[in-house]
């Protein structure tokens, strides 16, 4: 693993905040100021692919990456502002109603944050 690629995962692990692959690079930019943007998007692909970070693919945004512990989002389809869930590990009762077996599953409960309502019901209004 190189010292980017570590770097890298512990940027991420450390986050709560589901960051975008520019904000990773800003971060790592204040440890290795030279380091190019390409670099970054390799690590975090190659994190990715190996199954050491989450990659959060939501329809209009950039891709975000999160740590690999268990858990599921809340994601507002108005701003798309991203929470984390603990709820009750659905392996074993998703894995009942399908006959291949399961690897993992990412569960992303769609609302609307309180502000995109207020947003939605000023608009209502006029």
């Amino acid at each position: 693993m190189s010292k980017y690629e570590k770097k890298i995962q512990e940027i991420v692990e450390a986050s709560r905040s589901h960051m975008t692959a520019e904000q990773v690079f800003d971060a790592l930019r204040q440890v290795y100021p030279k380091v190019v943007r390409a670099t970054v998007y390799n690590n975090l692909n190659r994190l990715w692919e190996t199954g050491r970070i989450r990659k959060l693919s939501m329809e209009g945004s950039p891709d975000r990456y999160d740590r690999i512990a268990r858990h599921d989002h809340l994601v507002c389809k108005g701003c798309g502002k991203l929470l984390d869930l603990d709820l009750t590990d659905l392996t074993a009762q998703l894995q009942g109603q399908i006959e291949v077996p399961l690897l993992a599953y990412d569960l992303k409960l769609i609302y609307l944050c309180e502000e995109c309502q207020k947003k939605q019901n000023k608009k209502e209004g006029e």
